[in-house]
């Protein structure tokens, strides 16, 4: 991936007068603008303009617009990212200057990772080779569409089916850091790491997959049931929950995640109903954690956890990072000796459902977990209790959040949250305090994008097709760079997950809020209203910029070449303007609008 600030300097760097010469165009200078004959149509009068001090061409004939890397794109039907590099060579940019390593090996990583994941994909759905995994999942009630949903895949019992393909593309060195293969002790070349097992790919929030986990399913039973990736530049366990990517939409409409801890249990309670279901790729809470479920805007948090003793002290486990980030967290209990798959798949989503619904607050069900008597309790069943809660208790950072756990605490126990605070005193989290100022300056914050610029991109990354009814081509006079790269990529054929994998945070996290329609039919629909306001929006903006120059020609009282000339872009504008209003009547953004 290129990043943006260079993208952003080969624009900046491109004479672009120069390169519409160079690729046949005759332009003539008219006042600050340039004008000649549309190369991407034939017309007798010239009415393609060229603005080079804002790098930006429009002809108001074919509706042709954008910058360089735009122009050539559409005249010489290039991809995007080719694009970007041709132009840089000629202009002076070194891309390969700005490659961060640990970005180049991430984009190795990848590589690695989709080509292991497309051969166990194929594996599982091949009639003969992938029955035993399939009669697998259709014991445990997965469907295929379920299956398939997950991008879950299979990995034979043999020594070289993913390696023979890795060798093939020239990945093995970094398919070995990925943990898929290991090189041979005794000999030369590489073996495979996952045999025999059921492949979950682990996914990051926007798709993509980052790692894998594996169920034994065939070969050595004694080894263990589960393998998983290690973590590398590609996989941080701690940042990372599976299912993220699948339930994200179900999560942000019920603002809840319910949190189990095995990759089959969040499968299990997705085949049931329970869309919003999450699961743990480690037997750690992280702030990393809470920060993804933060993004995808859940407002609570459920845990779901086995109905045995294991699952009672994962919740003591979890507490601690949970109540020290001041999240709202409840917990659903479940009957003895069931786990969330095998309850959902007895109870359905009703019977779940009702289960969430029931779930005490995470505090209330630690004190009367660890203390069921309260109060009354005798003196050692209390000290007990302590000991069970005093890691969640040194966990937790001084401030309101500790303060109000002892005063719940004390309440329960009868006992005085002073010296209740004594008697669990360990060296508690310190309050949170800002970070040093860096001794070198900071680079600029992003600029947040315009609302309606998001719906589009947001929209073209639901539905790619979309890009084809955007007759006027608005996408390419997108203002956020962000947004027209992201779109850019689509256009030249990328997955939206694989375009989006290396957008900043800052995007990813907007183009979620994008408030598109529930229905692909009224996608569709929106995406009209969306193209046609941001046309006028362009339109306008131009509008304003000609008229500020035509009101300098008027104070100097000339009738010039140069002012007829704006006189008369000003008349292509407007009668380009009332076309845009004939085609429907474009209504305001739901819930108002951030520009």
């Amino acid at each position: 991936m290129i990043p943006e600030s260079k993208i952003a300097e080969v624009r900046e760097r491109v004479d672009l007068v120069a390169l519409m010469q160079t690729h046949g165009v005759e332009l003539k200078k008219s006042g600050r603008s340039y004008k000649g004959r549309c190369p991407f149509h034939n017309e007798k009068t010239p009415s393609f303009h060229v603005w080079p001090e804002e790098k930006r061409f429009k002809c108001f004939g074919c509706q042709a617009g954008g910058d360089s890397i735009s122009f050539v794109q559409r005249l010489l039907g290039k991809p995007f990212l080719d694009t970007v590099r041709d132009l840089a060579k000629e202009c002076g940019v070194d891309l390969e200057a700005a490659v961060d390593p640990a970005q180049k090996e991430k984009a190795q990583l990848k590589e690695a990772v989709d080509a292991a994941w497309q051969v166990y994909q194929a594996q599982l759905w091949e009639p003969s080779r992938g029955r035993k995994a399939r009669d697998y999942l259709n014991g445990r009630g997965v469907t295929e569409d379920l299956a398939r949903s997950f991008g879950l895949g299979w990995a034979p019992n043999e020594w070289t089916t993913v390696s023979d393909r890795l060798r093939e593309l020239g990945l093995l060195a970094f398919a070995e850091k990925a943990g898929l293969v290991r090189k041979r002790p005794n000999a030369d070349g590489y073996y495979d790491f996952f045999r025999g097992r059921l492949m979950i790919p682990i996914r990051s929030p926007e798709g993509r997959v980052i790692a894998f986990g594996g169920r034994l399913v065939e070969g050595d039973m004694e080894a263990a049931k589960y393998f998983n990736s290690p973590e590398s530049r590609l996989y941080n366990k701690s940042e990372t929950l599976y299912g993220l990517d699948v339930a994200r939409e179900e999560i942000r409409r019920s603002k809840t995640a319910v949190l189990c801890e095995g990759y089959f249990d969040c499968i299990g309670l997705h085949q049931a109903g329970v869309k919003n279901a999450v699961a743990l790729c480690s037997t750690a809470l992280t702030a990393g954690h809470l920060a993804a479920l933060q993004r995808a805007e859940a407002k609570e948090l459920v845990l779901l956890l086995d109905g045995d003793a294991a699952g009672r002290t994962a919740v003591e486990r979890l507490a601690g990072p949970i109540l020290a980030a001041g999240a709202t967290a409840r917990v659903a209990v479940l009957p003895e000796g069931e786990d969330p798959d095998t309850f959902a798949r007895k109870a359905g989503d009703a019977g779940v459902q009702a289960l969430v619904k029931a779930a005490p607050a995470l505090s209330e069900h630690l004190f009367k977990t660890v203390l069921p008597d309260g109060a009354s309790a005798g003196f050692e069943a209390k000290m007990a209790a302590l000991q069970r809660l005093k890691p969640v208790a040194q966990a937790l950072p001084v401030g309101l959040a500790r303060s109000a756990f002892f005063a719940a605490m004390a309440a329960h126990f009868g006992l005085k949250a002073v010296e209740l605070e004594t008697e669990l005193r360990g060296k508690p989290t310190a309050a949170v305090k800002p970070a040093p100022k860096p001794l070198t300056p900071e680079a600029p914050k992003e600029k947040a994008p315009e609302l309606w610029e998001v719906r589009y991109a947001a929209s073209v990354m639901r539905l790619p097709r979309l890009l084809q009814r955007d007759t006027r081509r608005v996408g390419d006079e997108l203002s956020h760079l962000g947004l027209r790269t992201l779109v850019a990529l689509i256009g030249a054929g990328q997955s939206p997950q694989d375009a989006l994998y290396d957008a900043s945070d800052a995007l990813k996290q907007v183009l979620t809020k994008a408030g598109l329609p529930e229905t692909d039919e009224a996608l569709e629909q929106a995406f009209a209203t969306v193209c046609q306001t941001l046309k006028l929006r362009f339109i306008d903006e131009h509008l304003r910029r000609l008229g500020a120059q035509v009101a300098q020609a008027a104070v100097a009282n000339e009738l010039t070449e140069e002012t007829k000339t704006l006189l008369a872009e000003q008349q292509q504008l407007r009668e380009l303007r009332l076309q845009v209003v004939k085609e429907g009547k474009v209504s305001g953004p739901p819930g108002g609008s951030n520009s």
